[in-house]
């Protein structure tokens, strides 16, 4: 749609103002990137004692590298975003930002997040940050997404980045428990995304795209996240091996993935949407306690 036209769909005055600032705030997935940030902040207080300067520069630079991610999504999507209920009135497919103007801005955020990095940080996490970037650009959106019901485990590596980020902000480097959290994100990716994709199955049919709960079947996903479950489990407890963690990030991570898998095992024997929308919900809040138990490990 041209600029024009999506210009034409803007209240007059102060409200289109306000309504083009929260489209192009929406661009950038503002609610994706609160754990992305988290993830990042608690990774920081983690790996050493950084100043509140470095976290704020650090979360910044981070929001506007996956911010641009999200911005060319939403132009690269922007024909399937029109033929769901869900996403048909986002910024672009409504015709209120036309898609030039998504890219555009979508490659100028990606590349003002490398360079606040690896001015104010190093050119480590920089790279670490941009690497995010083009991995759900291009690895997850164009080439997986509507390929392969693989989509979101492989696609996935994208969104756990940023421990990466936030230990070389901190450190200058990449340690092995940076390496931890990076799987401990990758591997609770597929369960948290497939008991959505649960919920979406409908809509992702009617688009072609690929996901497990389409090509598969809703058993299987089901089977697959309860799986990936134990296996997230199991990969919560390495760090607590290697030393990187003491009895508190232990007992914090024995409870939520016990109630992860509890969840997990509801959804398996239950076949409702309810169920689904409940370990979705749980997914969110695990990995931010996990990680906030995380930090009260390291400081307490």
């Amino acid at each position: 749609m041209e600029a024009s036209t999506a210009s034409a769909t803007l209240a007059p005055g102060r409200s289109a103002a306000r309504q083009l600032f929260g489209d192009y705030l929406e661009l950038t997935k503002p609610k994706v990137q609160s754990l992305l940030l988290l993830t990042t902040a608690t990774t920081m207080l983690v790996a050493g004692t950084p100043s509140l300067e470095l976290i704020l520069i650090t979360c910044l630079g981070g929001y506007l590298s996956a911010g641009g991610a999200g911005a060319v999504n939403h132009f690269y999507d922007r024909d399937i975003d029109l033929a769901m209920a869900r996403t048909a009135d986002r910024p672009v497919p409504s015709g209120r930002v036309a898609p030039a103007a998504a890219l555009i801005y979508g490659c100028v955020l990606a590349a003002l997040g490398f360079g606040l990095l690896w001015w104010q940080v190093n050119l480590l996490a920089a790279g670490l940050s941009f690497s995010g970037f083009l991995g759900y650009v291009f690895v997850y959106t164009i080439w997986l997404k509507r390929r392969t019901p693989q989509n979101i485990v492989i696609g996935g590596a994208a969104g756990a980045v940023p421990p990466l980020v936030g230990w070389a902000a901190t450190t200058g480097s990449v340690s092995g428990t940076a390496l931890y959290l990076f799987a401990i994100v990758f591997f609770w990716t597929p369960p948290h995304f497939w008991a959505l994709s649960i919920l979406m199955k409908e809509e992702y049919a009617k688009v072609g795209v690929p996901m497990l709960s389409v090509v598969r079947g809703e058993a299987e996903t089901r089977k697959q996240i309860l799986l990936y479950t134990i296996l997230l489990y199991a990969v919560t407890q390495l760090p607590f091996c290697a030393g990187g963690f003491g009895a508190i990030y232990l007992v914090s991570s024995l409870v939520l993935g016990g109630g992860f898998i509890v969840g997990a095992v509801a959804l398996y024997r239950r076949a409702d949407r309810q169920t689904a929308l409940r370990l979705y919900l749980f997914s969110l809040a695990y990995l931010a306690g996990l990680f906030v138990a995380m930090v009260a490990d390291a400081k307490l």
